[in-house]
C-alpha cells in the first residue's frame, strides 16, 4: 500500500473552490465570445477576440489598427446584430484595443556571398593597407570569396 496517495488531477473541483469559479467564469467567457464571433462579419471574425462585456461596453482585441478601423466601420451592424441576443440587449458602445502580436516572425534572409572580383579587391586593398589589424582583418574577410 503507497503511503502518499497521489491526487488526481481531473477530479472535478468543488463548488466552493476558486478553481471551481475559474472554470466557471472562463466557461461563461467562451459562450460570449463565441456568440459575439457568430454576429461580427466573416471577414472579421477570424481576426477579432472577445475581451470583455460590461455596463453596455463591448471590447473586441485585434492585432493591427487596419482590423481596428474595420471593426470600427461595421460597428453599428455588429451591435445591432449582437442586442438581438438577450444577453447583449443593452450593448451601446464598442471599443476595440490594438494588441499586437508579441513575437513577429521576420523572414531570414539568404546571407549574401562574396564574389570573387570583391575577394580579390579585398585582397588588394589589404596589401596596400599600412594599419596590420585592418590589413588582417581584410584578409580574413577576402578568404570568404573563395
Amino acid at each position: 500500500m503507497n503511503r502518499y496517495p497521489q491526487k488526481v488531477a481531473f477530479d472535478k473541483p468543488r463548488r466552493n473552490s476558486q478553481l471551481y469559479g475559474l472554470l466557471t467564469r472562463a466557461a461563461e467567457h467562451e459562450t460570449l465570445e463565441e456568440a459575439v464571433l457568430a454576429r461580427l462579419p466573416a471577414a472579421l471574425a477570424g481576426r477579432c477576440r472577445f475581451v470583455s462585456y460590461h455596463d453596455g461596453d463591448l471590447t473586441l482585441s485585434v492585432t493591427s489598427s487596419v482590423q481596428a478601423t474595420q471593426v470600427r466601420f461595421h460597428q453599428k451592424s455588429i451591435l445591432t446584430g449582437l442586442r438581438e441576443d438577450e444577453r447583449f440587449r443593452f450593448a451601446w458602445r464598442l471599443q476595440v484595443k490594438v494588441i499586437p502580436n508579441a513575437r513577429r516572425q521576420r523572414p531570414s534572409r539568404p546571407k549574401m556571398k562574396l564574389s570573387h572580383e570583391n575577394a580579390r579587391l579585398l585582397e588588394e586593398e589589404a596589401e596596400h593597407t599600412k594599419d596590420e589589424n585592418l590589413k588582417q582583418i581584410l584578409r580574413r574577410l577576402a578568404r570568404h570569396g573563395t
